[in-house]
């Protein structure tokens, strides 16, 4: 799980799982604690099933 996809791409991170943003990579505090509690579940869920794909080459996990 990153924020910084590019970065993570130049140093050749295999299995890449975007996060919300630097301060707050899984939630948003603007926001209310249902919609956080729903962002940190599907962030959390999408890299816990990203390391279960069988990949070749450098891979961005963008949705379930």
């Amino acid at each position: 799980m990153c924020n910084l996809v590019p970065v993570a791409m130049t140093v050749g991170t295999n299995r890449i799982v975007p996060t919300i943003s630097i301060p707050y990579p899984l939630g948003d505090p603007s926001t209310s604690k249902k919609e956080q509690h729903k962002l940190r579940y599907n962030r959390t869920k999408l890299a816990i099933e990203s390391l279960t794909k069988e990949i070749t080459e450098q891979t961005i996990f963008k949705e379930i």
